[in-house]
């Protein structure tokens, strides 16, 4: 499949809206629902024909590119750091995994798994997210990368709050796989940034 700058852009977003999610749910023990699901879905939808289909239209994903713009911008007030060491942080595992392909084939296995479960449960039912925690715990925890989540302490400790963001954080995973995919590169954001956030802007106003 050939793919344009706009689903590099549209994949970004997606690891993005993982990590704001993550993000609110350890600060505030809450965040939009709509866009969990989007996040959730996004793991087990393995055989889309498009990037956008992967999280189903660009109004699903309109959070992700606003934290985008947000984080990569000019308007430094509106970063958060949290954030972006989050995304760097499954940008990276991401890379650690594709590196390990036993690994990659144990979580692929995992991702089954829940699927099978998907014809008893909707996606945002409790035991699936278990078990989506559960693919994440068992096979990027133990690397010698970790993400450290930062957010109040009775959040974390909650143990519905925690297999949420663990989750969303191998939602966040699948993205990074689908944005290596299109082409993405960590030095872009670097060097690529204000391209990133043009397409970025451009994705924002046709919705």
């Amino acid at each position: 499949m050939k793919y344009e700058f706009s689903d590099r852009v549209i994949a970004l977003a997606g690891v993005f809206q993982a990590a704001q999610l993550v993000h609110e749910l350890a600060k505030h023990a809450q965040a939009d629902g709509e866009d969990i699901q989007t996040c959730l879905n996004s793991i087990v939808n393995d055989a889309p024909d498009s990037v956008i289909a992967v999280y189903g239209d660009l109004q699903k994903i309109r959070t992700g590119l606003i934290c985008l713009n947000e984080q990569l911008g000019l308007q430094q007030g509106k970063r958060e750091v949290e954030i972006t060491r989050y995304v760097m942080g499954m940008l990276f595992l991401e890379r650690k995994l594709a590196k390990t392909p036993a690994l990659m084939s144990a979580v692929g296995a995992g991702i089954d798994g829940v699927s099978r479960q998907l014809e008893h449960f909707p996606i945002e039912h409790e035991n699936v997210i278990a078990n989506l925690a559960g693919v994440y715990s068992d096979n990027l925890s133990p690397l010698s990368f970790r993400i450290m989540v930062s957010g109040e302490p009775a959040n974390l400790a909650n143990p519905v709050l925690a297999n949420k963001i663990r989750a969303l954080l191998l939602a966040g995973i699948r993205s990074a796989v689908l944005w290596r995919q299109t082409g993405g590169r960590r030095w872009q954001l670097l060097f690529q940034r204000s391209k990133y956030v043009d397409q970025c802007l451009h994705l924002l106003q046709q919705q």
